[in-house]
């Protein structure tokens, strides 16, 4: 949907901000700040499952040009991503992001190690974390925060078969409660 542009106001400033976003412009207000606001890629609603998440951190990712336009189309997958820690830098392992399909021969590889930009006090402090017993890095989300892709990553311990039981007995019954009343 393109839109007419915005009229000036008698002090000069324009009533909107124009932004493009995919393949279709989006008006937005005066007061939304646009490299705040979230635009979600994908959730791995698996790792909340699987997983009890004590801690979560935000990264930045090292893309090339041709992940980010697959990205910016919505396909990817983190269903089997994980985080690992390789000689003091944090990297994004198994996570698919799907060949562009307009790409050329310089397309990436899918399911490449991606290198996460993180500060280094984040890091010693994550690789301490990981080295303990039973905890794991993985990742939660990946979204856009103004141009830049971010991942949403989570320190968790892997839930025993009676703690996933306990956690959809305690869902459905909110659920029922909620269509209750």
């Amino acid at each position: 949907m393109i839109t007419a542009p915005s009229r000036v106001t008698e002090l000069g400033r324009q009533n909107s901000a124009y932004g493009l976003v995919g393949e279709s412009f989006f008006l937005y207000p005066i007061g939304v700040d646009v490299s705040t606001e979230k635009r979600m890629i994908m959730q791995n609603r698996r790792a909340r499952h699987e997983y009890t998440i004590s801690d979560t951190y935000e990264a930045g990712i090292v893309l090339v040009g041709t992940e980010v336009k697959s990205l910016r189309a919505g396909h990817g997958n983190l269903t089997e991503a994980f985080v690992t820690i390789d000689h003091g830098e944090a990297w994004l392992r198994q996570a698919y992001i799907p060949e562009y399909t307009f790409g050329n021969r310089f397309n990436h590889e899918p399911k490449r190690p991606r290198k996460l930009l993180l500060h280094a006090q984040e890091i010693h402090k994550l690789h301490g974390k990981i080295k303990e017993k039973g905890f794991s890095a993985v990742p939660l989300s990946m979204y856009f925060r103004g141009a830049k892709v971010k991942v949403e990553f989570g320190l968790g311990k892997g839930k025993k078969l009676h703690d996933k039981r306990q956690s959809e007995k305690e869902k459905s019954a909110k659920r029922e409660m909620r269509q209750h009343y």
